[in-house]
C-alpha cells in the first residue's frame, strides 16, 4: 500500500519517550518547558503554550480573546471542522467567507464583503469579536491583506497554522501574524506528538491567560496554587513533549524530503488535468498535504477514483471539508450550495496525493499514472460502470 502519510518516528523518538515514562513525572514538567521554549524559538514568538491539541489551542485563543456567546467570528469557508467547532464551543457564531481557488485559503475580497455587511449595522458590527484565518495544507492564507482589513476594525486575528509549521511569507513564519497561531501535531502533519498542539503568541497577557486556562485556571505564576478562573484540563503529556523535541530536531529534514517530493509531483503533473497546488511569489508551502484539483467534469467521479486507487493499494482522500454545508452548520445557519461558490467547486474536486518523507519516485509515478488512467476517456467509463 502507498500510504497517504507515514509519520517520520525514529529510534530517537522511541527512547525519549521511554525515558521519560521511566521517570514518572508525565505532567507538565521540564519537557513541556523545554518544548515549548524550542517552538518559540522555532517560530520566532516570545512565548508557547502547548496543549492537548490544536482544536484545544484554538478553543483556548478564543478564550482568551474574549469572545462570548452571541459573538461573531469571521472564518474561512474551507477547513477541517474544528475550525468552526470551537466557534460554537465557545457560543459564538461562526460567519463564513469564500476562498480563493488558487491558494484555498480565506479571500481577502470575500472578507471585505462579509466585514463591509456585518460592520454597516450596530447589531452586528459590535458582535465580531476576531477573524480566523487557516494556513490550508501548509500554505499560508495572505495575511498582509488579511492584517491589513482586520486592522481597519480592529478585529484581532488568531491564525489556525495547524498545517503549517515552518511555512511562512517572506521569512516570517506562520503563527507570527496575528495575536495567537495555534499549531497541530496529530500523525498527518510534518512533526507529531501522536495528538497535541501549541499556541504562539507574543503577547504576555494573553500568554498567562492560555496557560491558565489550559489547567484548570492556575494562575501559572503564582508562588502558591491558586486557581483564579475556570479552566480546562488541555495539558500535554511530559512524554508527548519529549517526542516534540526529537521531532523538531528533524523538521528541517523532514520539510526539505516534503518539498523535494511535492516538486516532483509538480513536475510529473505538468501538462496532465490535474492542477497542482500553487504557492504565490515570496510564500514557502510546507505541504502538510499534496493537494490538487481535478477537471471539473471528474467532479462526480471522485468517491469512484478515490475507491479505485485503494483498490490499486494507493490510499487517497478528498481535500478538507466544506464547513458551512456539513450537517449541522447547514441546518444551524440555512448554508446553501451557492452561497460560497468557490469552495462549492474546490471542495468537490480537490484530491490529496500521497505525501511523506519515505515516498520513493516510482511510488509517485505510479500514483500520477493510476490517476491519468482513470481520467482517461476509456477510463472513466469503465470506473463509471464499476462505480
Amino acid at each position: 500500500m502507498i500510504r497517504l502519510t507515514k509519520p517520520s518516528i525514529e529510534e530517537d523518538d522511541l527512547d525519549a519517550v521511554r525515558r521519560v515514562l521511566l521517570t514518572g513525572q508525565l505532567v507538565q514538567g521540564a519537557e513541556v518547558a523545554q518544548f515549548e521554549r524550542q517552538i518559540a524559538g522555532y517560530v520566532g514568538s516570545k512565548h508557547a503554550v502547548a496543549v492537548s491539541n490544536c482544536t484545544a489551542a484554538l478553543h483556548l485563543s478564543l478564550l482568551a480573546l474574549d469572545v462570548r456567546p452571541g459573538d461573531i467570528v469571521v472564518v474561512t469557508s474551507y477547513s477541517w471542522i474544528a475550525t468552526a467547532n470551537v466557534i460554537e464551543l465557545v457560543g459564538a457564531q461562526p460567519v463564513f467567507t469564500d476562498i480563493s481557488e488558487s491558494t484555498f485559503n480565506m479571500d481577502p475580497q470575500s472578507l471585505c464583503a462579509v466585514l463591509r455587511r456585518l460592520m454597516s449595522t450596530e447589531s452586528t458590527g459590535r458582535r465580531v469579536k476576531a477573524i480566523l484565518p487557516v494556513h490550508t495544507f501548509g500554505l499560508m492564507a495572505d495575511m498582509p491583506e488579511i492584517l491589513k482589513i482586520a486592522g481597519e476594525y480592529a478585529i484581532p486575528v488568531i491564525e489556525d497554522a495547524a498545517c503549517a509549521l515552518g511555512a511562512d511569507i517572506g521569512g516570517r513564519q506562520a503563527g507570527t501574524w496575528g495575536e495567537i497561531g495555534c499549531f497541530s501535531f496529530h500523525p498527518r502533519k510534518a512533526i507529531t506528538t501522536g495528538e497535541g498542539g501549541v499556541a504562539v503568541t507574543n503577547d504576555d497577557a494573553l500568554a498567562w491567560k492560555l496557560r491558565a486556562l489550559r489547567n484548570h485556571g492556575l494562575d501559572p505564576i503564582a508562588p502558591t496554587p491558586d486557581f483564579v478562573m475556570p479552566g480546562f484540563n488541555y495539558r500535554i503529556t511530559e512524554f508527548q513533549a519529549a517526542m516534540g523535541i526529537t521531532q523538531l530536531a528533524k523538521m528541517d529534514r523532514i520539510l526539505a524530503a516534503r518539498l523535494g517530493r511535492a516538486a516532483l509531483y509538480d513536475r510529473i503533473l505538468a501538462g496532465s488535468e490535474l492542477r497542482a497546488p500553487i504557492a504565490p511569489a515570496g510564500y514557502r508551502h510546507v505541504f502538510q498535504s499534496y493537494v490538487c484539483l481535478l477537471p471539473d467534469r471528474a467532479a462526480p467521479l471522485r468517491p469512484n477514483l478515490i475507491s479505485a486507487l485503494r483498490a490499486n493499494g494507493i490510499e487517497s482522500t478528498i481535500g478538507t471539508l466544506h464547513m458551512p454545508l456539513t450537517t449541522y452548520f447547514r441546518k444551524r445557519y440555512d448554508h446553501r450550495p451557492g452561497d460560497y461558490p468557490v469552495t462549492d467547486s474546490v471542495a468537490t474536486r480537490s484530491l490529496t496525493l500521497p505525501l511523506h518523507e519515505h515516498l520513493d519516485e516510482a511510488s509517485q509515478q505510479q500514483v500520477v499514472a493510476q490517476v491519468g488512467d482513470f481520467l482517461t476517456p476509456a477510463g472513466t467509463r469503465a470506473n463509471r460502470l464499476d462505480g
